[in-house]
């Protein structure tokens, strides 16, 4: 099966910075689009950052400027580079991909990792 497995998470003081990284694993003929979204306690799940197999990456607002997303096609990642971190980036970082299965019907999945924490506190 299709999994989707992020790591890079972790306690930083506002103003540090974090990689998060994301890698698909399993039967795969291709990766559409990926991003990352978060979710904070008491709020809904929201996107972050989107990066299509070919084109622009778009961002929420409130990442612009900080966050920075990037992907290997060749190795099935996804990473989002985070610097200046607020208190308000707290939240648990989801990997989501829209993935094409190499199986007889190339099946098309929307898969989710598990999450990784972000705490941004001094």
């Amino acid at each position: 099966q299709v999994q989707l497995v992020e790591s890079g998470g972790g306690l930083v003081q506002p103003g540090g910075s974090l990689r998060l990284s994301c890698a698909a694993s399993g039967p795969i003929f291709s990766i559409n689009a990926m991003g990352w979204y978060r979710q904070a306690p008491g709020k809904q799940r929201e996107l972050v950052a989107r990066i299509p197999s070919g084109g622009d990456t778009n961002y929420a607002d409130s990442v612009k400027g900080r966050f920075t997303i990037s992907r290997d096609n060749v190795k099935n990642t996804v990473n989002l580079q985070m610097n200046s971190l607020k208190p308000e980036d707290t939240a648990v970082y989801y990997c989501n991909a829209g993935v094409t299965v190499r199986d007889f019907y190339r099946s098309s999945l929307e898969v989710w990792g598990q999450g990784t924490l972000v705490a941004v506190s001094s």
